[in-house]
C-alpha cells in the first residue's frame, strides 16, 4: 500500500477514533467511502445505521452528501446504493450555489453518472439556478449533455406510449 494511503487511513482513524465522527472537512465515513467509490465500506456503514442523508459541513464542504460526492466520482454502484436506502436525489448544497449531485457530476463531465441521475429522476427543469440564478450550465458545460439526455429520455417515453411526460401540441 502506498505511504500516502497509509497515512491517511492513519489520520482518519485518528480522527473518527478519537471519539469524533468527521474530519477537517466535515465529512463522515460515509463521505469518504462514497467519494472513493468504496461500495462494500458504503453498504456497510448504511447497514450500521449511519444516515445515508448526513451533510457534512466544514469550511468548504456547504452541506455536501455522500450522494454529492459519489456523483462528482462517478460511482454508479455507490450512487444506486445510496438512492436505494432513500438518499435525496436532489438535495442542495447550502451556500452560495446551491449544487445537486447532478451538478457534481455535470462539473465532472461524468456521463454516465449524468443518465443514471436522470434517468432515476434527478430534477432538471428549464430554469434550474443556484442561488446567484446562473443556470448549471453556467458552471458546468457537461450539465448541456444531461438537458440533452432529459429530452431524448423524454422521447423515448413518449414513443413509447406513456403519455404523462409527453406534451400535446394540438
Amino acid at each position: 500500500m502506498p505511504e500516502f494511503e497509509v497515512e491517511s487511513i492513519r489520520r482518519s482513524r485518528k480522527m473518527f477514533g478519537s471519539g469524533g465522527n468527521r474530519d477537517d472537512r466535515g465529512w463522515t465515513l460515509l463521505h469518504i467511502h462514497a467519494r472513493k467509490g468504496d461500495l462494500r465500506e458504503v453498504k456497510r456503514l448504511l447497514n450500521e445505521g449511519m444516515d445515508v442523508n448526513v451533510a457534512a459541513w466544514g469550511p468548504k464542504s456547504h452541506g455536501v452528501t455522500p450522494l454529492h460526492l459519489a456523483a462528482k466520482g462517478g460511482h454508479l454502484k455507490v450512487m444506486d446504493a445510496l438512492l436505494e436506502r432513500g438518499a435525496n436525489i436532489d438535495a442542495r448544497t447550502k451556500g452560495a450555489c446551491g449544487w445537486t449531485p447532478l451538478h457534481n457530476a455535470a462539473k465532472e463531465r461524468k456521463k454516465k453518472a449524468i443518465r443514471f441521475l436522470v434517468e432515476n429522476g434527478a430534477f432538471l427543469p428549464d430554469d434550474i439556478n443556484d442561488t446567484r440564478f446562473n443556470p448549471p450550465v453556467h458552471y458546468c458545460p457537461g450539465l448541456e449533455w444531461a438537458y440533452e439526455e432529459l429530452r431524448r429520455l423524454q422521447l423515448d417515453s413518449c414513443s413509447s406510449g406513456e403519455t404523462s411526460t409527453c406534451s400535446s401540441d394540438s
